[in-house]
């Protein structure tokens, strides 16, 4: 097969056909699912103008179209939602977090969310933002930080991310369930038409008169996936392939921001403890799961391999 080389990354005329059809493909199949959106076009050309630009360029963009899958996947989630497949849990799920984690206040048993909605501070609707910020940037940072530095280590994080989240999905689909501002706002009464909400996080914008987490959570796929929290899975990740690569103080920072990304999610209102304690235990399984995986499975890890090999 002939060269179509383009700024000297060596593209081949199949990988031309094959990368052409693959953002045809995507581009109408996101507009047959969920309509016309920009955010598919921006993807689409960025996947584009990388893979062609440089051999450099491309190689990134390959080892990244790990996140990019999962970017499609999870926003394809939005047309079919969870709630279409098994009934809302909202009431129980209120009623558990409350029998093991409630707090008796002035003769009354709150739920860690209440408290802290009654009882917040400037500094921490701040802290607590700039801590749910990090929730992606930090592990996108931590990923092209391994790209640049050790490609196998790059992979397995990267597949482990991608892994932790799928296990995540397929709790949202057999379990979901609202999160505890649907329960402030909404009570205990199923509303499939309920829209995002940035709940304690709009003090943060509201404090510097920006519109960051309502700009988010408007983009959000589904209410009703707060079980398990994956704000709360992130973060174990990034630390787990930061002690494995012995980064030092940088691990410090990581287990900072871990700690609070878990400490805002119950603040600002998005998760219960129950949520946050699944996502732990979510990231666990997933990093199990992939250690199993490259040990056992020989033809995983061959691809994996072979991923490897394509990016170098």
């Amino acid at each position: 097969m002939g060269s179509a080389s383009s700024g000297g990354s060596n593209t081949t005329v199949k990988q031309v056909v094959i990368v052409l059809f693959l953002t045809i493909a995507y581009l109408l199949s996101s507009w047959q699912l969920l309509g016309f959106k920009w955010d598919q076009v921006e993807l689409a050309a960025v996947f584009n103008l990388l893979f062609f630009l440089s051999a450099g360029t491309k190689k990134f963009i390959l080892g990244f179209s790990i996140f990019v899958v999962y970017w499609i996947i999870f926003d394809y989630m939005k047309a079919f939602p969870n709630y279409k497949f098994n009934a809302v849990h909202i009431a129980d799920l209120y009623d558990c977090e409350k029998s093991i984690f409630g707090l008796h206040i002035n003769g009354q048993l709150l739920t860690p969310n209440e408290y802290w909605r009654a009882n917040g501070s400037t500094f921490l609707d701040i802290m607590g933002g700039i801590f749910y910020l990090c929730w992606i940037p930090v592990p996108l940072a931590f990923a092209a930080y391994l790209f640049f530095t050790n490609k196998k280590q790059f992979l397995y994080f990267s597949l482990t991310f991608v892994l932790v989240n799928f296990l995540g999905f397929i709790v949202y689909y057999l379990y979901p369930a609202a999160p505890p501002w649907y329960v402030q706002y909404h009570g205990f009464v199923f509303d499939a038409a309920t829209r995002g909400n940035t709940a304690g996080l709009v003090k943060f914008d509201n404090y510097f008169h920006a519109g960051i987490f309502k700009s988010i959570y408007s983009k959000g796929s589904n209410v009703f996936a707060a079980m398990p929290s994956l704000h709360s899975s992130y973060p174990v990740i990034v630390l787990y392939y930061g002690l494995k690569n012995r980064l030092g103080l940088m691990n410090i920072f990581f287990g900072i921001v871990m700690i609070g990304i878990w400490f805002t999610a119950v603040y600002a209102g998005h998760h219960y403890i129950l949520d946050v304690l699944a996502g732990i235990v979510c990231a666990g399984a997933g990093i199990g799961l992939f250690n199993l995986l490259i040990r056992y499975a020989r033809r995983f890890r061959t691809f994996t391999e072979k991923y490897e090999n394509a990016i170098k």
